[in-house]
């Protein structure tokens, strides 16, 4: 027998007129709990089919239990009008004799959505107590025009839309980089947004369990379109946010059924699938389809036949009744005799102008209303629009809107009618903005409200809470040898980690964030000093309950657990790094991983965290393609340098030794809380335990410069060829026993230099090669490489765990005439012991040697002959393939 099949129609009848009757007399509510013990009763006695997480295609929010929208509708509409107005003529204007670009229809499309939350719901604040707005980064025009109807924004600014380098322009997206003053989030890489606002929803969470303020009031909002839920990170973490109930959280999907080239789902439903992703996440769903004009079509259909014709027809009919007319929709949609009764007294204009939910303040309002109010879950609204609404025969409803820059003379002349905008048609022609006098009903309106929402939005602090951070000496310990104690730069940090825990102006801010690797980097013990933050507690008893060092989770925890999740350890990070801005509270994160997991996975959410000048740090543990000696090629990571030089704010450094490690955390510290800086770091540290020497004195500042002096004492024969050798990370104590071996094997004297930073020193040298470019009259300065090298002499080696471009990036800066050699871990990694992995990619001691000597031998200081005897003494095969080929 088939779930489908009527074989008792008779009973059937009986129950949904029961179910008719509760409906009538106790209300939908009391409908729905009866309907729930029916299914639970049913799932207790065996009948365990699955439920449906749809339900009809029409509003979620009944006609009669909507709340009326407050005010006066006729000056929002105003104002509505004249936002879409200056937006789509700020991006025409910039393209009048220029390419640069801009969106007019995503905005075009969510405008409503976008005035009833400014109008009535978004509190403003940059005090940390406002509302948090992830607005979509291709709807920033009207984003814009909003803040020059308030003055905000001047009209040589928005004549420099997109055209930003002379100054005074505004960016294309929201970047806070770009105007620091004005976005708080970076959002236009699309699905970076929702991602970042849902753990912004739940670090406020965070920040008020562990006594950082009261946050319960204010809420996360996030906008994004339909076609963005088809990224990744944009659904990915919805099942977080339902099992932490974060109903701070509300998602608006501005559902205009397009993306970039087409129908976001052509032969589908997107709301409906959306609905069902979101419901079976745990979040509360409200979907806004149809506007006022359907009621009483709607309250008409006693048969369900307009419900079941609204459910059949797919998204690309839609978009295709919305690019058409009124004959065409009362043709193609009202295609029965039933279905065009219901409009047979209707105009065509009239079956035109029936509107979609997402343009109609009357059905957002009570959306955002009963969002903002729900409590248990977060809520996601899909709200229907038209993409490129307004826009006519040059975009609207056209699979083109999105790239459309233009518009003819006709569509806007339409448009001046359509929102019955005060313009005269050689205003239309010329493109002339349009503003309300100060004394006008409409600004007086825009400013009493966000007055009364406590200020305007968005707008973002630069400046929090400046903090005295420990001087260096709180580290001595780390400073000094540890003589027979062999420890790894990773435990050396934890430790550093452990005496900032206990520091009274910092310890409370420090946010440790771990993407369950914890016990890999010997981090175990903070389960029990600090606890896992969670908002429940400890709700069960954990298995190692009876040792001392239990996984401990707690209300007031400090450590975010993100289980496997970098993105999400990210986002947390992100959340953390910028809460200096967004709530007033500057804290300090630290979030540790497996390097090949960071850069190399989240590389657009770290380039998104620089835009959004953050301030924190990353630490990539297990670094080095030769480090994590057993794992392989997935997990060797040689390479994360090279990408986090890409980011103009992360200030990155490959420390060898513990006191490295001190006085770049220090200085970081100092550089983050003190100075203030928007700046970031990214420290690799290793798992490879050694013993750790004195920190030569005096060379702080090379340190944190990026190449120090390590030592002179590899001295060889008198008169003896010379050598300067450079390394970084755990290779640098290769570069220590090269030294060694080219001191007794072969009488050459080394000179040793620690490079924690090939990137810094690329930068200071990149800066001194301009400076000199645009000054060429004046004494040239020396930059940081050539000072410590110039009094040196023969030929520079330098050898690191990563590729060879990290070390490459200082050759510009090399003394003149000066041979410069580098050696890396070229290619992919692979499983072995630490020393054949060394051998294999060419950068042990014995490597090392032999390209000191022939860089000796190129330079005319040995003759080549040497070369060849150390290739046979160390048993170096010169006929082994390249390592970047295998």
């Amino acid at each position: 027998m088939t779930t489908g099949h009527d074989y008792d129609p008779q009973e059937t009848q009986e129950w949904l007129a029961s179910l008719e009757g509760i409906l009538q007399h106790a209300g939908p509510m009391r409908a729905h709990y009866l309907i729930e013990q029916l299914i639970e009763k049913a799932r207790l006695e065996g009948v365990n089919l699955p439920f449906s997480a749809n339900t009809e295609y029409i509003n979620t929010i009944p006609l009669d239990q909507q709340t009326p929208i407050p005010g006066d509708q006729e000056i929002e509409h105003r104002i509505r009008s004249f936002v879409r107005w200056n937006a789509a003529v700020m991006v025409l204007r910039a393209n009048k004799d220029s390419n640069v670009g801009g969106h007019i229809a995503s905005f075009a499309s969510a405008a409503t959505l976008y005035e009833v939350g400014y109008n009535h719901f978004w509190r403003g604040g940059n005090n940390g107590r406002g509302d948090l707005i992830f607005l979509q980064g291709h709807s920033a025009p009207g984003i814009y025009a909003r803040a020059f109807l308030l003055g905000r924004l001047t009209l040589e600014q928005m004549d420099r839309y997109r055209q930003e380098v002379d100054g005074g322009g505004l960016s294309s997206y929201p970047h806070p980089w770009l105007m620091p003053d004005f976005w708080q989030f970076s959002t236009v890489s699309m699905g970076l947004g929702p991602l970042m606002a849902i753990y912004q929803a739940r670090f406020l969470r965070y920040l008020e369990s562990r006594g950082f303020g009261k946050h319960s009031h204010r809420k996360v909002w996030a906008f994004l379109g339909d076609g963005e839920t088809d990224e990744l990170e944009t659904l990915g973490a919805i099942s977080m946010a339902g099992r932490e109930k974060l109903d701070n959280l509300i998602f608006v999907v501005n559902c205009n059924l397009q993306r970039l080239d087409g129908p976001v789902r052509g032969n589908g439903k997107i709301i409906q699938e959306l609905e069902a992703e979101f419901r079976g996440a745990g979040w509360n769903v409200i979907k806004v389809i149809w506007g006022s004009q359907w009621d009483p079509l709607l309250a008409r259909d006693k048969n369900g036949a307009l419900k079941r014709r609204m459910m059949e027809c797919l998204d690309g009919d839609y978009q295709t009744f919305k690019g058409r007319d009124g004959a065409y929709v009362r043709e193609n949609f009202f295609n029965s005799p039933e279905l065009k009764a219901l409009v047979a007294n209707m105009s065509d204009d009239d079956v035109w102008r029936l509107n979609r939910g997402g343009h109609d303040p009357h059905k957002v309002y009570p959306a955002y209303k009963e969002a903002s109010e729900h409590q248990g879950q977060p809520t996601v609204i899909l709200a229907k629009t038209i993409k490129g609404y307004g826009m006519g025969a040059s975009g609207e409803a056209a699979n083109i809107a999105h790239q459309a820059k233009k518009m003819t003379l006709d569509s806007l002349m339409r448009f001046r009618d359509r929102f019955k905008l005060p313009l005269t048609d050689e205003q239309v022609e010329k493109l002339e903005y349009i503003s309300f006098a100060p004394d006008s009903v409409e600004y007086q309106f825009m400013q009493e409200r966000r007055k009364t929402l406590n200020g305007y939005m968005p707008e973002r602090r630069i400046r929090a809470e400046s903090l005295p951070v420990p001087a260096l000496e709180a580290f001595e310990r780390f400073l000094k040898s540890t003589e027979t104690r062999e420890i790894s730069t990773t435990m050396a940090f934890v430790q550093m980690l452990q005496i900032l825990l206990r520091d009274p102006h910092l310890g409370k801010r420090i946010v440790p964030i771990v993407p369950d690797e914890s016990r890999t980097f010997g981090m175990e013990g903070l389960f029990r000093q600090i606890g896992i933050w969670s908002q429940v507690g400890q709700l069960y008893t954990p298995e190692d309950a009876d040792q001392l060092m239990f996984y401990k989770e707690a209300k007031n925890g400090q450590v975010l657990q993100e289980g496997i999740n970098e993105a999400g350890g990210l986002a947390d990070w992100i959340a953390a790094a910028t809460s200096y801005s967004m709530h007033g509270e500057p804290m300090i994160p630290f979030f540790i991983y497996y390097s090949m997991f960071g850069f190399q996975r989240f590389g657009d959410l770290a380039w998104a965290a620089g835009d959004q000048r953050v301030r924190g740090f990353l630490l990539g543990g297990t670094a080095g393609r030769t480090t994590l000696n057993g794992e392989g090629l997935q997990h060797a990571d040689g390479h994360s340098h090279l990408l986090s030089a890409t980011i103009p704010n992360c200030v990155s450094y490959d420390p060898t030794f513990s006191y490295e490690v001190a006085v770049i955390l220090q200085d970081g510290l100092r550089r983050m809380l003190t100075e203030q800086e928007d700046v970031f770091y990214y420290i690799t540290l290793m798992n490879e335990n050694y013993a750790h020497p004195d920190m030569p004195k005096g060379a702080e500042d090379d340190i944190r410069k990026g190449m120090y002096r390590f030592s002179a004492e590899a001295a060889g024969k008198k008169n003896a060829p010379c050598i300067q050798l450079l390394g970084s990370g755990t290779i640098f104590r290769e570069v220590i026993a090269a030294a060694d071996l080219l001191r007794d094997d072969w009488g050459v004297t080394a000179t040793l230099w620690g490079c924690p930073s090939f990137t810094e020193l690329e930068r200071e040298g990149r800066k001194r090669e301009r400076e000199h470019l645009l000054h060429p009259m004046s004494a040239r300065k020396l930059s940081h490489v050539e000072k410590c090298l110039k009094d040196t002499q023969g030929p520079i080696i330098a050898a690191t765990d990563y590729n060879r471009a990290f070390a490459e990036q200082i050759r510009p800066h090399v003394p003149k005439g000066r041979r410069y050699v580098t050696l890396g871990a070229d290619g992919f990694g692979r499983s072995d012991t630490r020393e054949k992995l060394r051998h294999f990619f060419e950068v042990d001691r014995r490597w090392i040697a032999v390209a000191a000597l022939k860089a000796l031998a190129d330079d005319d200081a040995l003759p080549a002959a040497r070369v060849d005897e150390a290739l046979k003494k160390y048993s170096l095969d010169t006929k082994k393939p390249a390592p970047w080929t295998v």
